[in-house]
């Protein structure tokens, strides 16, 4: 009956990645940049699992029956998945037309909408963390002679319909369902988990032999009692508990710096886009599944597992380093593979698969060692004499760090110290861990020594060399290559501004000495002749409009025309800011509001000076840094123009058609007052 229960496992790994997933756009709707909503789901995610775990880890000893448990959360959790639509539309309207508008901007209006998320989406995430311990007590009771087999198992299954759920959702769900269909899909698949832990437990205790039909039964060992060959713990058991919950805690730090770090890092070679994140997300989970896959044979025959543990450790630090100089080499691999592609669907369905395999090629080789952590720990607690509260408590205790780990990279370290430095630090934290294992580990006390000092000095210098080899070329980073389908000549590109922002990296240059430029995540958003920075010549004659000058000159312009005795006026993104520049040169305008996401693109844009002078100088110009419908939802404001800028093919398609009275008519009423200047 195993494989049954690993097979409702796997079914209800995907349906949790589905969960969060769907509910990262839903909440990028209520709460606005997407960036921002992935953090805040991936928090609230991690820390109701975290929660629900520790919970039932407490109380799965007094259980009678966990595959019932299992079964109620399993049914409750779907119940929630078909009903989260209507939910969500009714809070997400509560939120906007009652109570947004009666905050204030700030720190407010924050702990509100997080608060709001938390509660749309905590129940069911504590629920989700529930899952794990109730159907590891259910199988650990059943085979209780290898419950690190066990356990790595049931990793290996969870992880496995994890990183199918991402893609299954990304790829096919949503496109065919919908976002509300796809939910319904989740909740049905959990509904259907229910019934098939239930049917096999029922089924299981049908075939079992009657307790007077058999000759007085052995006992089974408990998951305590049994130990591998010549195995003592090497720590007494509460020094044990305490150090393992430490390394379940901090590998997980570690790994969500990696995962934080390499999604970003992989967003400048393949994109941005849902799908590309997608790629990457499952890539990192499926990694963690085949490293406890891998384990699941080893892991009850370790002489001493606290010596592995720390082995383990220390080779993820160093193959995280490694990942810097494969991760430099893709972008080489994709300009090729793109110039070798058709632009079909065959094409990019080929290149698809070439991008997972990219994604595989820099997380895999780390993930593998993370994914042989969790079922490691778990196992030595349990063996210690932990008992069965030893599954949720790890499990606990690895989400929590999980928590840490996703809002240190994300909001502090990566806009504090750069992607480079970010992986390193998550590599240095993980070999740092394994050291201290390798110390506490059983050696005689010279190989002790001899082992932690050779740890210690390859751990420097892999390090130091890594952090000098593996250099990161900022024109390399910048250029784009998901988008120019080839490598760029990054000498013909001096970068003036280079920063990894809390939602993009953020990159300002000037190309072959002639254009003026400013991309996020390689994906070029504003640019400029390069004649604009400079003073007019006397002789100098009209020039046409073309590209994004079009689109930065036009979008304020003709939209004065329409309205040339605007009050006040927003722009949402600030781009090269010449947008704001232009509609505060009429003198009707009393407040411009720039309404950007990422502080980082405000700085760049300085590049841009004097073309867009007065978005920065002139007093009726403000910014606010935030998501442009939770900043129209908060106040009470109204505004004259509301602008946004459309695609460059789109502006200058549709520029052509104007005929030449309109442009007579717009240099009629906006040239008087220097608009145009």
């Amino acid at each position: 009956m195993a494989p049954l229960l690993y097979l409702a496992f796997l079914v209800s790994g995907v349906a949790g990645l589905i969960y969060e997933t769907i509910w990262s756009r839903y909440l990028g709707l209520l709460l606005g940049h997407s960036a921002y909503a992935q953090v805040i789901v991936l928090v609230v995610f991690l820390g109701g699992m975290a929660l629900g775990a520790a919970l039932v880890g407490r109380r799965s000893e007094r259980v009678r029956r966990p595959w019932l448990a299992y079964a109620i959360v399993e049914i409750v959790i779907g119940v929630f998945g078909l009903a989260f639509h209507a939910i969500f539309t009714a809070a997400s309207a509560l939120a906007y037309d009652s109570i947004f508008p009666g905050l204030s901007e700030g720190l407010t209006l924050l702990v509100v909408k997080w608060l709001i998320a938390a509660a749309l989406v905590l129940p069911q995430s504590v629920l989700l963390g529930m899952t794990f311990p109730l159907m590891s007590a259910e199988v650990l009771r059943r085979f209780p002679a290898t419950p690190g087999r066990v356990l790595a198992l049931l990793y290996f299954t969870n992880g496995l319909g994890g990183a199918a759920g991402v893609l299954i959702s990304g790829f096919w769900l949503v496109g065919r369902a919908g976002l509300a269909g796809s939910l319904v899909v989740a909740g049905a698949l959990n509904i259907a988990v229910c019934l098939l832990v239930a049917a096999t437990a029922l089924l299981q205790r049908r075939n079992e032999v009657a307790p007077e039909a058999s000759a007085s039964p052995e006992p089974a060992p408990t998951t305590a009692a049994v130990r591998g060959p010549n195995e003592t713990p090497a720590l007494a058991l509460p020094r044990l508990r305490t150090v393992l919950l430490a390394v379940s805690a901090g590998t997980a730090i570690a790994s969500f710096i990696y995962e934080i770090a390499w999604i970003r890092m992989l967003s400048l070679v393949l994109g941005g886009a849902t799908h590309a994140f997608e790629l990457m997300l499952s890539a990192f989970i499926l990694g963690l599944a085949l490293g406890a896959f891998w384990v699941r044979g080893r892991i009850d025959r370790f002489d001493d597992p606290l010596r592995a543990l720390g082995m383990v450790q220390w080779t993820m630090g160093a193959l995280a380093l490694a990942t810097l100089p494969v991760y430099l080499a893709s972008f080489q691999w994709t300009a090729s593979l793109l110039g070798a592609l058709d632009t079909s669907p065959e094409g990019y369905a080929v290149f698809t698969v070439a991008r997972y395999a990219i994604a595989l090629l820099v997380m895999l080789p780390a993930t593998f060692c993370a994914g042989i952590t969790l079922p490691l720990i778990t196992r030595m607690l349990l063996r210690g004499g932990g008992g069965e509260a030893a599954v949720g408590t790890v499990y606990a205790a690895n989400t929590i760090g999980s928590v840490v780990g996703v809002a240190l990279a994300a909001l502090v370290l990566m806009p504090l110290i750069g992607l480079k430095a970010l992986l390193i630090t998550g590599a240095t934290l993980d070999m740092g861990i394994g050291i201290w294992l390798l110390g506490l580990a059983r050696w005689e006390i010279r190989a002790r020594r001899e082992v932690v000092a050779a740890a210690i000095a390859c751990s420097v210098l892999l390090v130091a060399g890594m952090a000098a080899a593996a250099r990161f070329d900022r024109a390399l980073l910048a250029s784009g290559v998901f988008r120019a389908w080839r490598l760029l000549d990054t000498s013909a590109q001096k970068i003036i501004y280079y920063r990894d922002g809390r939602t993009a990296t953020v990159s300002a240059a000037i190309e072959d000495g002639s254009t003026v430029l400013i991309a996020t995540n390689g994906k070029v958003d504003a640019s400029l002749p390069y004649e604009w920075l400079q003073p007019p010549a006397a002789d100098a004659q009209p020039v046409p409009l073309t590209r994004d000058v079009a689109t930065q000159v036009l979008l304020p312009l003709i939209t004065l025309a329409h309205a040339p005795n605007a009050r006040t006026a927003a722009v949402i993104g600030h781009g090269s800011g010449m947008s704001s520049h232009f509609l505060l040169g009429s003198p009707h305008v009393e407040e411009v509001t720039t309404i950007e996401i990422e502080p980082e693109m405000i700085a760049g844009s300085r590049i841009f000076l004097p073309a867009n002078r007065r978005v920065f100088d002139d007093p009726r110009s403000r910014f606010a840094i935030e998501d442009a419908r939770a900043f129209f939802a908060a106040g009470d404001r109204r505004y004259d123009l509301i602008l946004s800028e459309p695609s460059n093919p789109w502006v200058s398609g549709v520029s052509s058609l104007f005929t030449r009275e309109f442009y007579d008519q717009v240099d009629r009423h906006l040239a008087p007052h220097g608009v145009f200047g």
